[in-house]
């Protein structure tokens, strides 16, 4: 690509975002934007569930930067047609957002490869594929020069962790964007009370606790494999059942939880210890526990309590709260988003008796965490998320680990521990095995704690 189009292409955006691009390119290895003659930033989806549909239409909405969606792949083909007609849907106000005709389509485990293709250097790949195969797909996208968005959780296992960790400063070489899913990072009133916690306005953080209980959801219960459907493919759609292809329920929907606390916090845990058990189980086969309970402990002694279930006719709550010397504060109350923010000078939290509550209503996150890395390719400034995700990753892994072996694992431990999950993912193929296999009744193997202490299942 000539310097002449690159120099031309960056002009515009300076002139059609009102966003100032900044004045230092030497040694970059690739552009900071990709374009097409029309000045287009192209956009390939890989992996069509309902995230990777959320996430191309957020990345459509920038307003900043003058995105297309371009290529998409998936293993089914009929995740990708949905959501196909989905984003359509949602962009007909926009017309010309979405440019995916039939033969930038692509089906199958190797699709992935395609739809990268499909996007010249400069441009943004979404990673939305179940965890195990991001780094094989990360790879990918470094070398061919694309920003990155992958959604949360990055890793599950320490293999991985540490190849992920690998690959982000491979991109920070190449000079590539990567956003991360925790979009609670994003969050303004999040942003707001962590400034506010790190003033000293609750005092010394003593402990922290965040709950997420509700009832089954999303593939987190699996009952056994249909006849004919073949076994990798009926793991990868029920992919919140099977530990090497999500981390599990555990990870993937307590991530955000464990992350906002730290962050709060401005520390990782070094260690966690955890209850954990199955219940009521009936004819389900996943891999999940039901319940967890996991103390999480930091470098100076303090702690920080998950408390997670996922059980039918039980209380339901999704909530952090941080306790310090002079007061506590409500890092979230229903969820991710609204945060509604706030801090009280006591630790009863009583409705109207707060020092501070950030105004309502809340920006969106998962807007603006793309608003975000969307500022960070036209201003070329420093961003990749992906070493934190990483460790975002470990801090949550290493409670689930605990859980499940009965052991005390430390932050060490879990980003070394040699059991990765899943090998051979770069060679799965719809005809061939799965990385866990079912026994003979259709059960796939559980953790044991006490009895399988040095790895998970």
């Amino acid at each position: 690509m000539s310097t002449p189009s690159f120099s031309s292409r960056r002009e515009f955006l300076k002139k059609t975002t009102g966003v100032t691009a900044a004045s230092a390119f030497a040694g970059m290895t690739v552009p900071f934007v990709h374009a097409a003659e029309d000045n287009t930033v192209g956009v390939a989806l890989i992996g069509c569930g309902g995230r990777g549909t959320g996430a191309a239409a957020q990345s459509l909405n920038v307003v900043s930067l003058p995105t297309k969606l371009m290529a998409m792949a998936d293993v089914f083909d009929h995740k990708l047609n949905d959501s196909h007609k989905r984003i359509s849907d949602a962009m007909r106000s926009k017309p010309g957002k979405v440019d995916v005709p039939d033969d930038r389509r692509f089906i199958g485990f190797d699709a992935f490869k395609y739809a990268i293709d499909a996007i010249k250097p400069g441009g943004i790949a979404i990673l939305t594929t179940p965890l195990a195969f991001r780094a094989t797909m990360f790879k990918y996208a470094i070398d061919r020069g694309l920003h990155v968005f992958m959604e949360k959780p990055v890793t599950a296992d320490g293999p991985n962790s540490r190849r992920m960790i690998e690959l982000a400063a491979e991109a920070d070489k190449k000079n590539l964007k990567c956003g991360v899913g925790l979009m609670v990072r994003h969050c303004r009133a999040r942003q707001e009370l962590w400034k506010r916690i790190q003033a000293g306005e609750i005092g010394d953080i003593l402990t922290m606790r965040t709950y997420r209980m509700h009832g089954p959801v999303a593939s987190a219960f699996s009952l056994k494999k249909p006849e004919g459907k073949p076994e990798i493919l009926y793991q990868i759609d029920r992919f919140h059942s099977f530990l090497w292809a999500s981390g599990g329920l555990y990870s993937d929907f307590y991530i955000h939880y464990v992350d906002e606390t730290c962050w709060m916090k401005n520390k990782w845990p070094v260690k966690a210890h955890a209850l954990g058990g199955r219940h009521y189980r009936g004819d389900y086969v996943d891999q999940n526990f039901d319940a967890y309970s996991v103390e999480y402990t930091f470098d100076d002694g303090t702690t920080l309590h998950l408390e997670g279930r996922t059980m039918i006719g039980c209380k339901d709550q999704s909530a952090s709260y941080a306790h310090g010397s002079k007061g506590s504060a409500i890092i979230s109350t229903s969820g991710h988003t609204p945060g509604v923010c706030r801090i009280y000078g006591d630790h009863l939290m009583k409705r109207g008796t707060e020092k501070w509550g950030f105004p309502q209503p809340e920006p969106d996150p998962y807007q603006l965490e793309w608003d975000d890395l969307a500022a960070a390719i036209i201003n070329n400034t420093p961003y990749n998320e992906v070493k934190r995700g990483v460790e975002a990753s470990i801090a949550t892994s290493m409670g689930r680990m605990a859980a499940h072996t009965g052991r005390e694992v430390t932050f060490d431990q879990m980003l070394n521990c040699p059991h990765e999950f899943a090998p051979g993912v770069a060679s799965l193929s719809v005809d061939g095995p799965a990385p866990v296999m079912p026994d003979k009744d259709g059960r796939y193997p559980v953790p044991e704690p006490g009895k399988k202490i040095d790895r998970e299942y």
